[in-house]
């Protein structure tokens, strides 16, 4: 589930694996990409947490980020549900 922190939407996702932790980053790069809306990330082995703000509103939460959030949650669902 997101949440609000640090001025930002933060979720953190678990995996099997590092392959798969990093199948979804890929994946999470694709939408980030073609929403030209970049996510704050950090990974290590199956873990996976990520940051969303819009820099061009100062660093707040927006209707970009809750756009990506949901794509990445539906990403999520195909890597691991």
């Amino acid at each position: 589930m997101w949440q609000n922190k640090d001025r930002a939407l933060y979720r953190q996702f678990e995996f099997k694996d590092f392959k798969r932790a990093f199948a979804f980053m890929a994946a999470v790069a694709e939408a980030a990409e073609a929403q030209e809306h970049h996510p704050k990330w950090l990974n290590e082995y199956n873990k996976v947490e990520i940051w969303l703000s819009t820099h061009d509103a100062g660093g707040k939460i927006t209707g970009k980020d809750r756009k990506l959030a949901g794509a990445i949650d539906d990403i999520y669902k195909g890597y691991n549900g």
